[in-house]
């Protein structure tokens, strides 16, 4: 791949990155403060500015060199990341419990309607034949650049969804076990995330969200493509 292909790829992933997990955070900010506890609020999080979300290592540093890594080089590298933790206060929640629930949803929610929005912007445009489908991983026309944009949108969003619904902590998906499991799980949930990032990376590097999402991804290509073939 030559220089300006990796360096064209890294700008729309970069993008793309900020965006989902700007959204993400925005998400639970708000959807806390929905329920009572303005902490996120005060501190200017209910927003999609990337500023407000962006951890230098996680967001930034981390995810470039992991693309550059996957992307350009061609070795197994997880293309992980993650932004600044949303502060929130439970004890300032509405009906705890449901809240709990909502807070930690809010995010996946959140990245499942940009999935949506470029998944119908992607097939509106493959079915007016604004964009075609022989994309070469090239920027040489706009088309390519747009084809690049809309399908990170949708599978950068979409993967992040169904990342995070995995019941490992600090995950959410492990957040609303805790409302959902009797308080006699806690401990052991509080013991796997001493692990989490050893559990995590082993997950992908043994293929199991890869295995998840697999069959995710052929359903929305399917849907994506009908019509076109």
């Amino acid at each position: 791949m030559e220089a300006s292909d990796l360096v064209g790829q890294l700008i729309i992933y970069v993008v793309v990155l900020l965006l989902a997990i700007s959204a993400h955070e925005a998400a639970h900010a708000w959807m806390s403060y929905r329920y009572g506890d303005d902490t996120a609020y005060l501190l200017g999080r209910v927003t999609l500015n990337p500023v407000a979300h962006t951890d230098p290592i996680g967001t930034l540093l981390i995810p470039i060199i992991n693309f550059v890594g996957a992307v350009g080089m061609g070795v197994f590298v997880p293309l992980i990341g993650w932004g600044k933790p949303t502060p929130v206060n439970p004890l300032r929640w509405r009906n705890k419990d449901v809240a709990n629930v909502m807070v930690s949803l809010a995010g996946i929610m959140a990245n499942l309607l940009l999935a949506l929005i470029g998944f119908v912007i992607l097939k509106v445009c493959l079915h007016t034949g604004m964009i075609g489908l022989g994309y070469t991983g090239r920027f040489g026309t706009f088309e390519d650049a747009a084809f690049m944009l809309l399908t990170r949108v949708l599978t950068m969003n979409l993967s992040l969804a169904v990342f995070n619904l995995l019941p490992v902590p600090p995950l959410d998906g492990s957040k609303v076990l805790y409302s959902l499991l009797p308080a006699s799980a806690g401990p052991t949930l509080e013991a796997m995330e001493r692990f989490s990032f050893i559990i995590l990376i082993g997950l992908m590097y043994f293929g199991v969200v890869g295995a998840i999402m697999s069959p995710i991804m052929r359903v929305v290509e399917y849907f994506l493509l009908a019509g076109l073939r």
